[in-house]
């Protein structure tokens, strides 16, 4: 017997209000742990390792929670798995290292940089200049992700994917694909900073590869494979998004609380695509023709990707216009004139990096650079 409304409401409000406490701290946790070269594939892990739950809700829930009794197994097995990883966490949590791993965390540790709170966070994020477009960008990917992996089970069908197992398995490869493209990316971006040019170039190839997510050419028919490989790239194209965005939201805000930056994010990406959800419903149900008087290139479209390709084309051109320096970078830089002109050349921000690294007066300058040298010896 399935479990009333009210007791299946309350789970999900329960499983709903946990989600903050380990979704939002990512950031927190690569610039408390990791140096200014592994930040993004950290936010990456951390951020995109949700994916790998939702990747098993698809092998194994997709088995087993077909009854209510398989449901309420299925729950219990979660239940057991997610005790067994708490008891896990406990025992080995730590707050902190004993060295903080880059200058920005050293100089935050120096002023005492105390957060106000979450409110006036907000608004001082909202009139600090560049937050709103790694806004943007989160939220388009989030959005895109969240509805795709909402309708899997249809985007198939499309592609003349119907049995449940090679759905499910399709599902999987999309989570997957999520996280390797954000380690994979996350990484590069580590060693470049180039923050922007692969935010544009994620976003372009998302609209590419969300095409065929609901084009059908009516002189080859469907596609599977075709749509199989489209999911998997807008899997490695849209799930770097986030992690990347994330980190340049705290990079611009510096030296502002991570958590704080990602909250905001994160209710911004899950209200727009919870709102989205339904009209994205509505527009499935449309198809649009393309070319019908050429035979040879007659085609349709359904008209949920054509609002996802509209929200990303979109995104690409608000975030084009980004051009705010990256805070946080340049204290991990200091007096290193080539890694502030390397940071300089990602960004194309010449006049204003320099103005900042000029108006940075460093306290304890001494202090500092013995904190530094400590750090990078334990780093080796």
């Amino acid at each position: 017997r399935a479990a009333p409304p009210s007791r299946n409401s309350n789970q999900n409000f329960s499983v709903g209000a946990a989600q903050p406490f380990f979704q939002c701290t990512p950031p927190m946790l690569s610039a408390t742990w990791f140096a200014s070269d592994e930040r993004a594939t950290s936010t990456a892990v951390a951020l995109n390792f949700n994916q790998i739950g939702i990747a098993t809700a698809f092998l194994v829930g997709g088995g087993m929670a077909t009854t209510a009794s398989g449901l309420a197994t299925y729950f219990g097995l979660i239940t057991a798995a997610c005790l067994v990883v708490t008891i896990g966490t406990l025992v080995q949590f730590q707050d902190k290292p004993d060295i903080p791993p880059s200058s920005s965390e050293i100089e935050k540790l120096i002023e005492g940089e105390e957060e106000p709170p979450f409110i006036e966070s907000v608004k001082r994020f909202f009139a600090t200049p560049g937050f709103t477009r790694p806004l943007a960008a989160f939220i388009c990917s989030i959005s895109i992700t969240n509805i795709v992996g909402a309708f899997i089970d249809e985007v198939m069908e499309r592609g003349g994917i119907t049995q449940q197992l090679s759905i499910d398995l399709a599902g999987a490869g999309f989570e997957l694909a999520i996280l390797a493209g954000g380690i994979i990316i996350g990484g590069y971006v580590d060693r470049t900073k180039e923050y922007k040019t692969i935010t544009l170039g994620c976003l372009l190839a998302s609209m590419v590869v969300l095409v065929p997510l609901g084009l059908t050419e009516h002189a080859v028919g469907k596609e599977p494979a075709l749509l199989i490989l489209a999911l998997l790239g807008l899997g490695m194209a849209a799930g770097p998004v986030q992690p990347i965005n994330a980190e340049l939201a705290v990079d611009v805000t510096y030296p502002s609380d991570e958590t704080a930056v990602e909250s905001v994010q994160q209710i911004g990406g899950n209200l727009v695509s919870a709102l989205l959800v339904p009209v994205a419903e509505l527009a499935a149900k449309k198809d649009y023709q393309l070319l019908p008087k050429v035979p040879w290139l007659e085609s349709d479209i359904r008209g949920d990707v054509i609002l996802l390709v509209a929200i990303a084309a979109a995104t690409y051109a608000y975030f084009s216009g980004f051009d705010a320096p990256l805070k946080r970078t340049m204290a991990d830089c200091n007096e290193d004139e080539r890694c502030l002109m390397e940071t300089d050349m990602a960004n194309a921000e010449t006049s204003k990096a320099e103005a900042l690294v000029k108006a940075v007066t460093w306290p304890g300058k001494e202090m500092l650079k013995g904190l530094r040298k400590s750090a990078t010896t334990n780093n080796r």
